[in-house]
């Protein structure tokens, strides 16, 4: 508007917000879209630019997170999340409740974490009832400094633990792979997929395959036997019968003459205490995990993202549960 007076000025209007090249309605048609395909789609869809589609993203992951009221999230999940080539991950913290991503910070280191504890209020911490996250040193020193009562309420996630001694598992595979083929034996070729599985998984189109090499004398046979003998931890009710059950186990796992296995055992051993507080909490992260793979469904509709704000903005946007549309 041209004043007299003022000379020219802006007038709010009661279709657009400020500063905005687009009415209300036309950016929650926008949002739709946006919600619905990657930006390239949304641009030609919309006849918007790039720019113009990342500016309405943003505009309406600040607008949601301005109107998201404190509240406590009593049990969340940390998990991290490659964002680019040469080690470069994304920090997550997810509200296993709601299946919300709350926080996402660069890198993993314990800073990374530490910035979500720091903004909130004592009572949100007070509030926090259990962390789910893997064995990863540093987001435990930013949990144990933050959290009141950390160490009773930090719970290391089954399937991280189940990974780690999964990996042993193939290391015993490619060891002994390794011998047999120096005498021209072929019998493990091809099987490192099947030694992964959990009893269950095995495809029914090679179980005849894999319970044949489960009735000969390997070395991985045994370690996959003591690596599925290791899921009954997490189904006991009572922790004293779940004690007796791990004193068992890793007896067994640390008298296998398997090095890897035992070395996995000994991990295992120097973090079960945060391991079985899973009695008293029963939380995994598999709600976090499932948020990364739709992060990683962003990611590759994306084709990567060289920005990493762009990364984070996309994450808010799809995953944070927020209110983006306009009033």
């Amino acid at each position: 508007m041209e004043c007299g007076e003022h000379g020219v000025v802006q007038v709010k209007v009661p279709w657009a917000e400020p500063r905005s090249r687009f009415t209300l309605l036309f950016e929650r048609l926008a949002i739709d879209v946006l919600s619905q395909c990657d930006v390239s789609g949304a641009t030609r869809i919309l006849r918007i630019s790039w720019d113009e589609a990342w500016g309405l993203m943003e505009r309406a992951v600040k607008r949601g997170q301005e109107r998201k009221a404190a509240r406590v999230v009593r049990r969340i999940g940390v998990d991290e999340k490659a964002a680019a080539k040469g080690h470069r991950y994304l920090t997550l913290v997810c509200d296993l409740d709601k299946g919300t991503v709350e926080h996402v910070s660069e890198d993993r280191k314990q800073e990374s974490l530490d910035g979500y504890y720091a903004g909130l209020s004592k009572k949100q911490l007070k509030g926090i009832e259990a962390v789910a996250m893997d064995m990863w040193e540093p987001y435990i020193q930013a949990t144990l400094a933050r959290v009141p009562d950390a160490a009773e309420k930090i719970v290391f996630d089954r399937f991280h633990v189940m990974g780690h001694v999964g990996k042993a598992v193939d290391t015993v595979r490619k060891q002994e792979h390794r011998a047999l083929m120096e005498s021209g034996d072929e019998t493990l070729k091809g099987s490192k997929y099947l030694w992964l599985y959990s009893r269950e998984n095995v495809p029914d189109r090679r179980r005849n395959e894999f319970n044949a090499l489960k009735r000969k004398e390997l070395k991985v046979g045994r370690a996959w036997a003591i690596k599925e003998a290791l899921r009954c931890l997490w189904d006991y009710v009572y922790p004293a019968s779940g004690w007796k059950f791990w004193k068992h186990w890793h007896f067994w796992a640390t008298h296998s003459r398997l090095d890897p296995i035992r070395k996995a055992a000994e991990t295992v051993r120097s973090h079960i205490a945060n391991i079985l507080t899973y009695y008293q909490h029963r939380v995994t992260n598999a709600m976090s995990e499932g948020l990364n793979s739709k992060i990683q469904k962003i990611k590759s509709m994306a084709c990567g993202f060289r920005n990493i704000e762009n990364f984070k903005t996309a994450i808010y946007f799809h995953c944070g549960g927020l209110d983006l549309y306009p009033c």
